[in-house]
């Protein structure tokens, strides 16, 4: 689509409606516009986040802050800052898994295929377009960037981050993703949406762990995303019973939040849950080896985490089954090759009454335990 250059605010108006056309094209739902120096109150709401140690073990967050912050130290260049949504709303409530306690929840993004790959195929495409016809530079962001695209999605008018800190958008509810387009082109920017949250708390209330520790502020150590995807070590104990039956992410802010009233199921079929993640039964899960997990799960979010991670978060949400017949399971991932599922196993051996039995074992398990961490969970049966 050719665009006229012979007035500066109809040129702008035929960009932005051409854009918005071209992105409908390649599978966005929803475009905006911000300014690169749209959110110059950035800088100091990360530091303040990063010296509070919210970010736990997601250290680089502090090595990527200064670009992170402001897209300008990113990109000197960058005049304007696209901003794209694409849906992945799920067919169904993901909060019904909840009491499924024999299965597995995962969240509702990484029940298919990794997203970064299909989105940013498709944001390059648009940004491809957009450098051809206008012979502005441009760059492609998603998520794992250095780009904080939730501020400029709010500041780009798709929608405002609620006490939950996640994007709403009036016109998607909660289940989007996100993707940028940096460019040297100057555009008009959108209208920066309202907070529409008012007085509901929803998202705060049903937090599982805690992990806002007040409204529009969010301590990654508490949150179970983090817990089960970020966190390299031993969970912590008080977050164990929390976390219930989830083993990758968690869904609850979102799905309570009432502006999914006018959320819909994702057009795309990569978005749509595999049968088999969808409720996997936890005692399949348990049974991985390395080779397996990869291959169960080429092409999903979830291989980041490597098997050991996987099969913690696994092993915990046994213990919070309440299955007597996952016991058996529970005892062989107390022999796995790695620390982080032994100890796991071991607590969930506790919480499915095996106490007795583990006190019996205990003194001799620690003589033979090399691993600090997985003896002092041993040692719990001791006192």
């Amino acid at each position: 689509m050719p665009i006229s250059t012979s007035d500066s605010g109809s040129k702008n108006g035929a960009w932005r409606e051409a854009l918005a056309a071209r992105a409908k094209e390649a599978g966005f739902d929803d475009i905006g516009i911000a300014r690169a120096d749209a959110r110059p109150d950035l800088p100091a709401k990360l530091e303040r986040w990063l010296e509070l140690g919210r970010h736990g073990q997601m250290g680089w967050m502090e090595e990527t802050a200064a670009r992170r912050a402001d897209p300008l130290t990113l990109w000197p260049e960058a005049k304007s800052v696209i901003m794209l949504a694409m849906n992945y709303g799920p067919q169904g409530d993901p909060l019904d898994l909840l009491e499924r306690h024999d299965r597995a929840a995962i969240s509702v993004y990484a029940q298919n295929r990794d997203y970064h790959d299909l989105v940013k195929k498709r944001l390059k495409q648009v940004a491809r377009w957009l450098a051809e016809t206008s012979g502005a530079e441009v760059k492609v962001f998603v998520d794992t960037a250095p780009v904080m695209e939730k501020p400029f999605a709010e500041a780009a008018g798709l929608g405002w981050q609620g006490k939950h800190t996640n994007l709403v958008s009036r016109r998607l509810g909660s289940w989007f993703f996100l993707g940028a387009i940096f460019t040297t082109l100057p555009l008009d920017a959108d209208e920066r949406h309202d907070d529409r949250c008012g007085e509901c708390r929803r998202c705060l209330d049903i937090c599982p762990t805690g992990a806002f520790p007040a409204p529009y502020e969010l301590d990654a150590r508490r949150c179970i995303s983090y817990l089960t995807i970020e966190h390299k070590g031993h969970i912590p104990r008080e977050f164990r019973k929390p976390m219930g039956n989830r083993i990758y992410g968690c869904d609850d802010c979102l799905a309570v939040c009432p502006w999914n009233k006018f959320a819909s199921r994702a057009r795309e079929d990569a978005f749509h849950a595999r049968a088999d993640l969808e409720a996997p039964l936890l005692e399949e899960l348990a049974s991985f080896d390395d080779a397996g997990f990869r291959a169960f799960f080429s092409g999903s979010p979830i291989k980041r985490i490597g098997r050991d991670r996987f099969l913690r978060n696994v092993a915990i949400a046994i213990g919070n089954s309440g299955a007597a017949d996952l016991r058996q399971t529970a005892w062989r991932l107390a022999e796995d090759a790695s620390p982080l599922v032994r100890a796991a196993a071991i607590w969930a051996l506790d919480a499915l009454g095996e106490g007795e039995r583990l006190a019996a074992s205990a003194a001799g398990a620690i003589g033979r335990e090399e691993d600090e961490d997985v003896r002092e969970e041993w040692r719990y049966f001791l006192r």
